[in-house]
């Protein structure tokens, strides 16, 4: 009995120093993560006089005079409006085309689908860096620099990849036996596709469509290469640009940054679940 009460004290201890050494690895994961998103928290109510201060300090006083000017004084209204038209636009875009290439590759009786499906997640390999020069003199020869319309196309054409390897991967999980039941019934494959696999790879394609307009909303090089107005600049690119006359605004760039970054992290913590699963797809069989 003396051993049994001994070990218990000691099995106690043991699982407080696991629990306390899980929650301190959680909170320095936690914060490494959250610590630039609460610094331009922290900088966005700062006052100017604040923000030059060294060391850094917690601001005794707070102001949104910051926030008003971004909102108000500045075209990040107009960049926000933008970046929404080309997300929508690119997801649009992959969606449609990723769905239909997705499913002839998981479905339709095509020879070296391996290879051809390589080849496309390959396209996705190389660095914007690597393409952005000859983009941007195509770009130009079609007359569509500094247009909406141009940003959308790079956008969805460098976001389908990711679609359609994503997608290939719900439509493999889909039971074969129900497209040949209906080719057996008369359906066309295009019919089965859209009668048949498209209401049940809805989550797949709800996963698909989140992950490329969270890409195309945060995009910044082909955004920033192929605008050069306010007109046509997109959210990341006009925080990046923001104006300062002599200094550059600290505070002003910091509420910017939060403002463009609020919908984005919203949608991404609220399908947080559906993304996991979007991106382990397949992982076991496919």
């Amino acid at each position: 009995m003396s051993d049994m009460t001994e070990d218990r004290p000691l099995g106690n201890v043991r699982t407080l120093r696991q629990v306390g050494l899980k929650l301190c690895l959680m909170l320095s994961v936690g914060l490494f993560c959250l610590g630039p998103i609460l610094w331009q928290a922290v900088t966005s109510v700062k006052l100017d006089q604040d923000l030059v201060r060294l060391p850094p300090i917690l601001p005794e006083q707070m102001t949104l005079s910051h926030y008003g000017r971004v909102l108000f004084e500045s075209p990040i209204a107009q960049s926000l409006a933008n970046s929404l038209i080309v997300a929508v636009s690119a997801t649009t875009v992959s969606i449609v085309v990723g769905t239909l290439c997705a499913f002839a590759l998981a479905r339709l009786p095509i020879a070296g689908k391996p290879v051809i499906l390589g080849l496309v997640l390959s396209t996705s390999m190389f660095p914007p860096i690597a393409v952005i020069s000859p983009l941007y003199l195509l770009m130009r020869e079609l007359g569509l620099r500094d247009t909406l319309l141009a940003v959308g196309l790079t956008h969805a054409v460098y976001s389908l990849p990711l679609a359609v390897w994503l997608l290939t991967s719900f439509f493999r999980q889909l039971p074969a036996e129900l497209y040949y039941a209906a080719r057996v019934d008369g359906c066309t494959p295009l019919r089965a596709l859209f009668t048949i696999f498209f209401p049940l790879a809805r989550p797949g394609l709800a996963v698909a469509a989140l992950l490329v307009f969270i890409y195309s909303w945060n995009e910044f090089m082909f955004a920033l290469t192929l605008t050069a107005s306010d007109a046509t600049r997109t959210a990341p690119v006009a925080v990046a640009l923001f104006p300062g006359l002599y200094e550059i605004p600290w505070g002003d760039i910091a509420a910017a940054s939060l403002v463009v970054t609020l919908p984005v992290g919203a949608l991404a913590i609220l399908f947080q679940r559906h993304i996991v699963a979007g991106l382990t797809a397949g992982s076991v069989k496919g």
